[in-house]
């Protein structure tokens, strides 16, 4: 139980701890386009996004596949970058022209992904099960996610129904402060040749 808790808290800080802005970023752009009625939809998103996420840990910390580190870490504030500029161009926001989000919340899972699994790979010790350490580590990485949801759906709505935004006003003002907040990561993170 002491190793369960021990990942679970690795995925817990994944999502939640000061580090976590860019993780946090691309939660919220992926959420800010659904409403709080649109929960359900949201909750398939992320898991598909913590999907892809699992397939790059298991595949890295397996040795199946290796990147970059510098590379990877210029690549994931370049998912968020893209994931917003693509909510400033939509104008319908029914669940049928949302369904390309569930695929980029996979691949771009995939890139944020490799972004932990080189230090997750020194965590895992000899004898523990990887199976286990990997669910529990996605497991708080699930949970760590909702409430970040939850709480970009709760915000959305409040602004939406007592602020009297308009939903696209909501979405272009949050994914442009995304946007810019992601772009200065690009920036920053540039990998030397």
């Amino acid at each position: 139980m002491e190793e369960f808790s021990m990942y679970f808290g690795l995925g817990w800080d994944h999502i939640l701890s000061r580090d976590a802005l860019d993780h946090i970023l691309f939660i919220i752009a992926l959420a800010v386009i659904y409403r709080l009625g649109d929960w359900k939809q949201v909750l398939v998103l992320v898991t598909a996004f913590t999907i892809g996420h699992f397939l790059t840990l298991l595949l890295s910390v397996t040795d199946v596949v290796r990147a970059d580190e510098a590379w990877v870490e210029f690549l994931i504030p370049l998912t968020i970058l893209v994931t917003a500029a693509s909510n400033l161009f939509l104008r319908d926001f029914r669940p049928r022209t949302l369904r390309l989000n569930y695929l980029l919340a996979l691949c771009f899972g995939l890139v944020h992904g490799l972004g932990y699994a080189n230090a997750i790979r020194f965590v895992l010790v000899d004898g523990q099960s990887l199976g286990k350490g990997l669910f529990a580590f996605n497991l708080g990485l699930e949970i760590g996610q909702i409430i970040v949801v939850l709480c970009a759906l709760t915000a959305g709505e409040m602004a939406l129904r007592y602020m009297r935004i308009s939903r696209r006003l909501w979405v272009v003002a949050i994914s442009s402060i995304v946007l810019l907040l992601s772009l200065n990561m690009v920036i920053e993170r540039i990998p030397d040749s």
